[in-house]
């Protein structure tokens, strides 16, 4: 396949106008290379994950995460030289599907929300022909169309469940897939949740946005200390990894249903924040 119409065929699901005006989605490192016939996924263009992908044949790589947010020097000798370096020598490009993956809720970001079976707010404008269009967006970035129907976009998702939940049956759901993890929660769960908000990465200053829109609690990453304290409901940090990395591996899991042409390995990375148990 030409690489031309792979990003094409990626942009399908991480459409580049629904991204932050700050990201920086799309090419991050191009290459004369035209035709794909593997392609490696992974979260963050690590040098260990280049490494993993070039070793298996990659000859292009898709990302979530961008190489560098602004232009730099290579300067250097650092991770940004070692990822470009290995690259450049392989002549293999790398691609970005930052913001615009995550502001799509009808794509892989919505993953968490599915295995919890959430459902669209019924207070939701109504869509035409009755359909039912994706969870409510907490921060909309703009709007896609799907089978002729227009939706908003942006980050984070809100929806209800089927029955509401007592805590430790949401404890046990959230095992299921949250694995070797190690939560934190700001402030008290309600005995019945049935809203729940959810925003991969680092979600927390959606937090006022779930609470008018009723969510008993919102799951993300990255709560930082001084936020905490005035968080206007319950909010359960799972961490920026544990989220994502599924994202990415069930992408690569659409994507090589896609293009069937071309080979789709995900690369598995490890948390960078590891556990550390304190004691004798």
């Amino acid at each position: 396949m030409k690489q031309s119409e792979l990003i094409g065929i990626i942009e399908r699901t991480a459409p580049l106008g629904i991204a932050a005006p700050w990201d920086r989605s799309g090419v991050q490192v191009a290459s004369a290379r035209e035709d794909i016939r593997h392609l490696a996924v992974c979260l963050d263009p690590t040098p260990a994950s280049i490494r993993s992908a070039l070793a298996a044949g990659a000859d292009m790589v898709l990302a979530h995460h961008p190489l560098s947010m602004e232009g730099r020097f290579t300067d250097r000798l650092d991770a940004y030289h070692e990822v470009l370096s290995l690259l450049f020598r392989a002549d293999v490009p790398l691609y970005s599907a930052h913001t615009s993956l995550d502001a799509n809720p009808l794509g892989p970001v919505s993953w968490l929300a599915e295995e919890l079976g959430l459902c669209r707010l019924p207070e939701a404008d109504p869509l035409p022909g009755g359909a039912l269009g994706p969870l409510t967006v907490l921060e909309p970035t703009g709007t896609m169309e799907q089978g002729g129907l227009s939706y908003a976009c942006g980050f984070g998702v809100i929806g209800d469940c089927p029955a509401a939940l007592a805590p430790d049956a949401l404890k046990k759901a959230l095992a299921l897939w949250l694995v070797d993890t190690c939560p934190r929660l700001v402030g008290r769960l309600p005995e019945r949740i049935r809203r729940i908000a959810i925003c991969p990465g680092s979600g927390s200053s959606l937090a006022p946005e779930a609470a008018a829109f009723g969510a008993d609690l919102l799951i993300t990453g990255d709560v930082k200390y001084h936020a905490a304290l005035d968080f206007p409901l319950p909010v359960l940090d799972v961490g920026h990894f544990s989220l994502e990395e599924e994202m990415m591996r069930r992408f690569s899991l659409q994507l090589n249903e896609d293009v069937p042409d071309v080979a789709v390995q995900f690369v598995p990375a490890q948390d960078p924040l590891a556990p550390f148990v304190c004691g004798h």
